[in-house]
């Protein structure tokens, strides 16, 4: 499965929640029209049971699955890719696990040298953030809108923008660059569905 070229990246809000309220919430913001989710939980109960849910709900919308974090559990379950943050591994490595085929995505926080890095190293996507603040990374240090424009006119691959985005503010950050847009809280602290669908009408202008 390839990954999107624009829209909203829904990214999942565990905590403390059972695995069918994650199902039930992932499958509304796909209903909404999210065209990628990463399955991202620091606590997991049972990540290999939930994320086999979650790739079974995303490929019936034909949504890819990444696993955030773990190339060990992407390739138990056979998700689609894989997320990597600073701390979580070798792109390289990533790419001989899981295969020419896997969608790999890496941080770059405020770092276009970093994302030029990763495109050369066969990264599939590059994101940047965080852009506003964030209950989810409350620690994250800010990016700057000028990172994504530098990042659209220099790397030829999709980039995503993450940290704080809401419906309010997404469109700045399309307007600076960003091709896709990645949430956690503006998706998941309301309806779901209703706010995956505020998010991919800034896309629909």
């Amino acid at each position: 499965m390839r990954f999107p070229e624009r829209g909203l990246y829904a990214i999942t809000q565990p905590e403390n929640k059972t695995m069918a309220q994650v199902l039930s919430e992932v499958e509304a913001a796909l209903k909404g029209g999210a065209v990628v989710v990463q399955y991202r939980d620091k606590n997991p109960i049972d990540a290999v049971a939930l994320a086999s849910c979650l790739l079974t709900a995303c490929h019936a919308y034909q949504v890819p699955l990444l696993i955030n974090d773990s190339v060990e559990l992407a390739l138990t379950v056979g998700a689609d890719g894989v997320h990597l943050g600073k701390d979580d591994g070798e792109l390289a490595d990533a790419r001989h696990r899981l295969g020419p085929a896997a969608i790999i995505g890496v941080s770059c926080y405020n770092d276009i040298q970093k994302a030029r890095a990763a495109a050369n190293h066969g990264a599939d996507y590059v994101a940047f953030g965080r852009f506003f603040p964030s209950d989810s990374k409350p620690l994250a240090l800010p990016a700057d809108t000028a990172t994504l424009t530098r990042a659209k006119q220099q790397l030829n691959l999709p980039i995503v923008a993450i940290g704080g985005i809401l419906p309010e503010n997404g469109g700045q950050l399309i307007a600076a660059g960003a091709d896709l847009l990645a949430v956690i809280g503006g998706i998941f602290d309301h309806e779901p569905e209703v706010s995956a669908r505020a998010y991919q009408a800034l896309f629909n202008p």
